[in-house]
């Protein structure tokens, strides 16, 4: 088995991949992220996916790099971190009784062979009604300030929630680990 690298310095994706049990590295990409002219977000996301693992090939050379990016549209607009409390709470207002398509690109690369893997999971999550009250509970509770959406599903963000909808909900934080059991079975690694 070749050795498996994690193209990411999130916690988020890191702490995903570690319930599968497999060893690995995190080291992080350092790219360009700025969306190209013209790009649509479901591009954009499979192009960051794929140039984050190759751009850890030549100091990675015999290893499977996994790498993963994600955006997440509301109204059809990118929904980014917000970095701070006032912008999540503007976040989760505009989310209040609406449905976030969040779309997370996964690439596996071997890197020894130049082959790859690619697909984009798709998943979204429709936010109950939501009042300025519940908003501000949610967010002196879990300060989720680095997640895009302004919430954290996995934790007490699911309070916020009225539906999900999709394959694979690790897919909502960063690394769809079911389609990532798919690819790395075609690289000869079976789980469990």
């Amino acid at each position: 088995m070749l050795p498996l690298i994690l193209a990411s310095s999130s916690i988020y994706r890191k702490a995903l991949l570690e319930r599968l049990n497999l060893a690995f590295q995190s080291a992080s990409p350092e790219i360009d992220e700025s969306p190209l002219s013209g790009e649509q977000p479901e591009q954009l996301t499979q192009r960051l996916a794929l140039t984050k693992a190759k751009a850890l090939q030549t100091r990675f050379p015999q290893h499977l790099i996994i790498g993963s990016d994600q955006v997440v549209l509301l109204d059809g607009k990118p929904v980014s971190k917000p970095g701070n409390h006032a912008e999540a709470q503007q976040q989760l207002q505009r989310s209040s009784g609406k449905t976030l398509t969040f779309s997370t690109a996964l690439c596996l690369l071997n890197s020894a062979n130049d082959q790859h893997q690619l697909t984009v999971e798709p998943y979204s999550v429709t936010f109950r009604e939501l009042t300025d009250e519940q908003i501000e509970r949610y967010l002196q509770t879990e300060k989720p300030y680095d997640c895009a959406g302004s919430f954290k599903s996995e934790g007490y963000g699911i309070s916020l929630i009225e539906r999900m909808q999709g394959d694979d909900p690790n897919s909502l934080i960063g690394l769809p680990l079911i389609r990532l059991c798919q690819m790395l079975a075609q690289e000869g690694i079976h789980l469990p």
